[in-house]
């Protein structure tokens, strides 16, 4: 196995996941899951978790299973597949759930340009509470107009 082979595998999953969220945000949580999603639109629960929150499990399994698949079979750019699927996870984690949403009170005072562009990003996604009329998608990469000004 090569080793600049298993990084760009990695490196490719991990880019290839910003695609998959803003695919599965625009198409399946706006879409027939949006049951699960649209508690995160709606703050009207008192508990700290979300049903949308089951998005995050349903990624874990995937990863888990090609890390699996790489460990227990010849299959073994599983590893970096599912480390790539894990890794993004953690930057959507850190970047959606603890900076944008404050679940944890860190980076609160995060002010640079991309920052700045990240939240003007979300905070227009979530001015639409229903399903329908949505924009801005993405998670890490977002249109160039919302860090203007």
């Amino acid at each position: 196995m090569n080793t600049l082979i298993w990084i760009f595998i990695f490196l490719a999953t991990f880019c290839f996941m910003e695609f998959m969220a803003w695919f599965s945000h625009k198409y399946i949580m706006h879409g027939f899951l949006w049951k699960l999603h649209e508690d995160h639109h709606h703050k009207d629960h008192d508990s700290w978790f979300e049903r949308n929150d089951a998005f995050f499990t349903i990624y874990a399994v995937v990863s888990m299973s090609f890390i699996l698949a790489g460990a227990k079979t010849d299959f073994w750019y599983g590893w970096p597949i599912g480390l790539g699927i894990m890794a993004y996870g953690a930057a959507y984690f850190l970047v959606h759930d603890i900076f944008i949403h404050q679940r944890f009170k860190l980076f609160r005072n995060a002010n640079n340009w991309y920052a700045k562009g990240v939240r003007r990003a979300h905070k227009m996604h979530h001015k639409h509470l229903g399903k329908e009329h949505g924009e801005c998608f993405g998670m890490l990469l977002v249109p160039f107009k919302y860090f203007k000004k």
